[in-house]
């Protein structure tokens, strides 16, 4: 059987030419890429592939992002858990002709919060006789296992904000919008791709209820609404019959909307209506899609790994009102 060889670092020291490199270099994963077998421009040929398609697929990451709702995190690679505070709200100020009526006194508390900081990664292979054919035909380097593997990568990121994950980290683990504890939950009135069950009156009457829920928690926008593929499709339909605007149409004229956006991360008969601000969710970004290589077998061949540290954060304030609205059928 061949001997494993495991690169370790503990209490700030490393053994193995990897952890050292990464110490050396304050944690950055950029360290552990080298020219010593990629050239320039086929390093510039990887990184367009990986950053064009990690952009066609991170859409809910994105719309984060645009918002500014990041948070970022130094030296990522060398923090596995993040912590912060929820803090309670004060009761209201006074109002008096005086100045001096003696108010309530009042202090806020603070609740603790953490989350893990996994790493999103796939790895694939290039024989060396490949790269080497390619130079010397002068072929385009094939970039399809790069675009493959930053696609999956993507993938899981996407879904991280829908769904969290159930890895953990001394107690603590990744919450979705799906599966935020304090998240408003509640009933739809039917299968909205359903024309013959659901018209676009109950699908407007669905969406100002979940309105109602997240101004109930004081949340008052503007939302964002995720729904599936199919019951996009069907809000393209009229409004009503013979009606001048679809039901898509109708939705965005309700001053709360922001936009509406299909998802193939949730599931069948459900949807998810987001206030975009900064206490109910952010992005904690330690680092973008990222492609490090190294070699093995003698050189022979050449490994790669795309790899990023980005987990969304939910959020609900010290009594556990929420931002987000998931209804379901």
């Amino acid at each position: 059987m061949t001997d494993v060889k495991t690169d370790t670092i503990h209490n700030g020291s490393g053994t193995g030419s990897v952890a050292q490199r990464l110490l050396a270099n304050g944690m950055n994963p950029m360290a552990l890429r080298t020219n010593a077998v990629l050239r320039k421009d086929e390093w510039v040929k990887y990184d367009t592939a990986v950053v064009t398609v990690a952009r066609q697929r991170l859409n809910a990451v994105m719309h984060l992002m645009e918002r500014g709702l990041t948070f970022p995190v130094e030296n990522a690679m060398g923090i596995t858990r993040l912590e912060w505070e929820n803090m309670s709200h004060m009761e209201g100020a006074e109002i008096s002709m005086s100045g001096v009526t003696r108010g309530r006194n009042d202090r806020v508390e603070f609740t603790p919060q953490a989350i893990p900081l996994p790493i999103i990664h796939k790895d694939f292979f290039l024989n060396i006789r490949h790269l080497t054919a390619s130079r010397n035909t002068g072929q385009p380097l094939d970039t399809t296992q790069a675009e493959q593997a930053a696609r999956l990568v993507s993938e899981a990121t996407e879904s991280l904000v829908f769904n969290g994950a159930t890895i953990t980290s001394d107690g603590s683990r990744i919450f979705g919008y799906l599966n935020a504890p304090n998240r408003n939950v509640g009933t739809l009135s039917g299968d909205w791709s359903n024309a013959a069950t659901v018209t676009g009156e109950q699908i407007v009457r669905d969406i100002l209820a979940m309105v109602q829920a997240l101004e109930d928690d004081h949340y008052y926008g503007p939302y964002g609404l995720y729904v599936p593929t199919n019951y996009y499709n069907r809000m393209l339909d009229d409004y009503k019959a013979n009606s001048d605007r679809t039901i898509l149409e109708r939705v965005l004229a309700l001053p709360p909307i922001d936009n509406v956006w299909p998802s193939e991360f949730l599931p069948p008969n459900n949807v998810v209506m987001v206030t975009f601000q900064r206490d109910v969710v952010d992005l904690v970004e330690g680092f973008g899609p990222t492609m490090i290589d190294w070699e093995t077998e003698g050189g022979m061949q050449v490994n790669f790994k795309i790899m990023s540290i980005m987990v969304p954060r939910v959020k609900a304030d010290a009594k556990g009102q929420s931002g987000i609205a998931h209804f379901s059928v």
